[in-house]
């Protein structure tokens, strides 16, 4: 059995799924197989994918299913995977080419048996620059002690058994725009992950991807950000102004998902009473900002 899943979920990205296809193909390190979620593309995504298939010069497993956005890729992911680590890389990113290998031996020599819940990497954009610059410190780290030295997305490996562990991701009909590091804060919630100052991704940020056009996804799935801003107010090592902020968007979401319920529903109902009218003003502020 392979140690790593590199598992991409994708919906029309037939042309940048390529590139990454090339990239792994020439990793110095054979030690994964490729698990491809297929969110019910309409391009030619599948006639892309079926040479591959045939060719297999490393395991490719392919899997099409029903359009239900990024989060829904990653559960039907971490069902399918069976590896003692997995990835994420986007269909329109890439890996260097010896991000196989770095991931795999910083796992056996400096993971492995002493409780951690993966590594944390670097996210490179394709200039050569690291995203958000360079990790100042390394070592065991929780999300919210990295943020206070690292600004910007990174490139998070995990183990498998605690993703299979959690609970699916709830899905909220009509909402595509639930952020995936909902499954990662709850792993990190009990373990730290490795961070280490190395390129594990090339980013290619897209006009259309899930990172941009913010302000219609708080809009569009409201119920979706009121859940994942609920697991963060939940979490007990924030401070009381980041709770306070968690709050705010919580109320907005809250108001665009018509839960008016929000105070029961809140871990720190305190906190988010304080914050309606803050919230409110937020609201309105998307509002504009997505006129």
């Amino acid at each position: 059995m392979k140690t790593l899943t590199v598992f991409t979920p994708a919906y029309n990205r037939s042309d940048t799924l390529v590139r990454l296809y090339e990239s792994l193909c020439r990793q110095t390190c054979d030690d994964f197989e490729w698990l491809i979620i297929d969110d019910g593309s309409t391009d030619n995504t599948e006639d892309v994918v079926k040479p591959w298939l045939k060719e297999q010069k490393f395991p490719i497993r392919y899997i099409k299913k029903e359009n239900g956005g990024l989060h829904t890729g990653y559960t039907t992911a971490i069902a399918n995977m069976d590896t003692e680590l997995n990835v994420c890389i986007d269909s329109d990113d890439y890996m260097p080419d010896n991000a196989v290998e770095i991931i795999v031996s910083t796992w056996e020599k400096k993971c492995r048996g002493k409780n951690l819940a993966g590594i944390v990497g670097l996210d490179y954009r394709l200039d050569g620059t690291a995203n958000g610059g360079e990790f100042v410190k390394e070592g065991p780290f929780h999300f919210h002690e990295i943020a206070k030295f690292h600004i910007g997305d990174d490139k998070k490996v995990c183990r498998t058994d605690l993703l299979k562990a959690l609970p699916p991701m709830p899905v909220f009909k009509g909402e595509k725009n639930f952020n995936p590091i909902y499954y990662y804060l709850q792993v990190d919630a009990e373990y730290k992950f490795l961070v280490i100052n190395k390129n594990l991704c090339f980013v290619d940020y897209q006009v259309d991807g899930m990172s941009a056009n913010l302000y219609h996804q708080f809009k569009n799935s409201p119920h979706s950000f009121a859940q994942l801003r609920r697991l963060y107010m939940s979490m007990t090592y924030f401070t009381w102004t980041k709770h306070f902020r968690n709050a705010m968007h919580y109320v907005s979401s809250c108001i665009f998902g018509h839960e008016w319920d929000m105070l029961f529903t809140s871990p720190r109902p305190f906190i988010t009473f304080l914050a309606i009218p803050g919230g409110i003003i937020l609201n309105i502020y998307i509002r504009y900002k997505t006129l």
